[in-house]
């Protein structure tokens, strides 16, 4: 006669319940997961999916009670670290958006907006053309399964136990955001200073001929110019675009570690 006594369920629960707190947070936040497209329920199917096929490959768990107060804290924890995991990679994609938001500006293109259900925000049309350019390229790449094989990979690298998170994981992510408006500006640089370029030529031309109209004139030299500017810079945005997606994976395991005792 098979017995099963509680310590055993409680063993089952926690190998279970631990690794999908922490999977449900990344699917909460990540940007491919996270946008309002994807139903709730989906999101969830997702994670249990996700949990069932990961659970017998992960390292063993902590040996509490789900429902004591260890067992709670823990369970927190494993969330908020999934949390930070998906935001992190967030933080990486918004880099596309900065890189948007700068030459849609320079441009003139600032003011052309429109609603994004996605986002339920108001988003710049360059900025969504090079969300959707890398949202494509990320997923080419088969950039959505490298995400969940680091996600498996986070539980050896931050095993599940309740130490307490250290304090430097809070300073990486500051400076991840601090990368995100470096990455963004260098991705849109080329593109800036050939809209700089032009910009200073008008200026040079207004002073030479006064009667020119500068508003007439220049606004559609500068709009074309931009996106001539934008399609040949497209064949060399791959690269920078990968290595972008690369700070992502380190971000999502070296801004969360546990503090040693």
């Amino acid at each position: 006669m098979i017995s099963i006594d509680s310590a055993q369920i409680d063993a089952w629960i926690v190998a279970f319940i631990f690794p999908l707190s922490r999977i449900l947070g990344f699917i909460a936040t990540a940007p491919l997961w996270s946008s309002n497209g994807v139903p709730r329920r989906v999101r969830l199917v997702l994670g249990l999916a996700i949990t069932i096929a990961l659970t017998p490959s992960l390292p063993p768990m902590p040996a509490v009670q789900p429902a004591s107060l260890g067992g709670l804290w823990i369970m927190a924890q494993q969330l908020l670290i999934g949390v930070g995991m998906g935001f992190a990679v967030k933080i990486v994609f918004t880099a596309f958006h900065m890189a948007g938001e700068f030459i849609g500006t320079q441009m003139g293109l600032g003011f052309a907006t429109f609603y994004d259900p996605l986002n339920s925000a108001q988003t710049p049309v360059v900025a969504e053309f090079l969300n959707l350019l890398a949202l494509l390229l990320f997923l080419s790449m088969n950039g959505h399964l490298l995400y969940l094989a680091t996600l498996a990979q986070s539980f050896t690298a931050i095993p599940v136990s309740a130490t307490p998170l250290g304090a430097g994981s809070w300073l990486n992510l500051a400076e991840l955001g601090s990368k995100m408006f470096s990455a963004g500006l260098l991705l849109s640089l080329p593109i800036v200073a050939a809209l700089m370029i032009t910009n200073v030529a008008l200026a040079v031309l207004t002073r030479a001929a006064p009667q020119l109209n500068l508003f007439a004139l220049g606004f559609p030299l500068t709009l074309m110019g931009g996106f001539f500017a934008l399609a040949v810079s497209l064949n060399y945005m791959a690269t920078p675009i990968q290595g972008i997606f690369e700070l992502g994976m380190e971000a999502m395991l070296g801004y969360v570690v546990p503090a040693r005792p």
